[in-house]
């Protein structure tokens, strides 16, 4: 069976408190995640003083304020993402997180064995030639994408020498919460199939956890999800993130299906064959037929247990020549 690599996406839900942001970690190692994710960055080197805000940003935070505010206030250190990975460690789980400019980039590759590259950097042709300069795997998400723009991006990492094995493509939508309608699930096969070699996921931006589930079933091999310790928090993301108890339904529901989806091969299981025999059926006579009769159709009816011979043998047996003398529902 195939694990699919589940990603809790702390993200700015820290709300720049590391206190907070290691409740996160905690609550990400009780839902079982494989990985906490941050995003790190420096305001001045993100965003110009004017940029505004989302839509979605200022519906979620009822601030009117610019996005170099917003980003100002939720940002950690460098220090402190050095002390969250050590806080990881000790807990035993994957410390990933996004950079959003190319000093967080290099400050992050001494802390993390895989690179997350955000959606807004799938067209930064520099930026990627620096990630791939790496050496790591790479995680591309490819909200607000058009194929022909992931296409480049695989181009520019792969001439920058990762292999297309080391990448992997997460479908998304860059809209939060995303509505059912606006998923588009069968993009995330688009993207396989179009390019060969490279394996897929899907970063949920959705309520709940079917849209995760579904992707899965559809063969995701990594989900990457929001979450927060109280949706009623203060922040951009938390209205579209889970909480603890939804976090860990949502990597239940995922190890249930992973387990559902088998190795493909049409047979009975060992349970099956204990059951076969009680529900299928053998052929039986329903009348006496005396040896040396020849065996005709108006002889014979199908009852369970399935111990006798099968109904699949019904032609053979019919016009053959009893061998011995049959009592009604004998089998035959």
């Amino acid at each position: 069976m195939v694990k699919t690599f589940i990603i809790a996406e702390a993200g700015v839900n820290h709300n720049g408190n590391i206190a907070l942001a290691k409740q996160l970690i905690d609550s990400a190692v009780e839902a079982g995640v494989d990985a906490v994710k941050f995003q790190t960055w420096k305001t001045e080197l993100l965003v110009s003083k004017d940029a505004e805000m989302a839509a979605y940003q200022i519906e979620n935070t009822h601030k009117k304020e610019s996005q170099f505010e917003m980003l100002k206030r939720l940002e950690l250190s460098y220090p402190d993402f050095i002390e969250l990975k050590a806080y990881c460690d000790t807990k035993n789980i994957l410390f990933l997180s996004t950079p959003d400019e190319h000093e967080s980039a290099r400050f992050l590759n001494g802390l993390q064995s895989v690179f997350k590259i955000g959606s807004g950097e799938l067209t930064n042709v520099p930026f990627l030639r620096l990630i791939a300069g790496f050496g790591k795997p790479v995680i591309l998400s490819t909200g607000m994408g058009y194929l022909s723009e992931v296409e480049q991006a695989l181009f520019v990492l792969t001439e920058a020498g990762l292999a297309l094995t080391d990448i992997t493509v997460l479908h998304a939508t860059t809209d939060y919460p995303t509505a059912p309608q606006d998923v588009n699930l069968r993009a995330m096969l688009t993207i396989q199939n179009a390019f060969p070699g490279v394996k897929v996921g899907y970063s949920d931006h959705t309520l709940g956890i079917e849209v995760s589930v579904a992707a899965v079933a559809l063969g995701a091999s990594i989900i990457e999800k929001h979450f927060t310790l109280d949706k009623a928090m203060p922040g951009p993301d938390h209205k579209a993130s889970l909480e603890p108890a939804e976090l860990k339904a949502l990597v239940q529901a995922i190890r249930n299906v992973e387990a559902s989806l088998g190795d493909g091969r049409k047979l009975p299981t060992s349970t099956e064959m204990v059951n076969r025999k009680l529900v299928r059926k053998s052929i039986i006579a329903n009348t006496y037929i005396s040896a040396g009769t020849e065996i005709t159709a108006d002889m014979l009816d199908v009852r369970r247990p399935g111990d006798g011979i099968s109904p699949s043998r019904w032609d053979e047996v019919i016009g053959s020549i009893a061998k011995k003398d049959y009592q009604s529902g004998d089998l035959i």
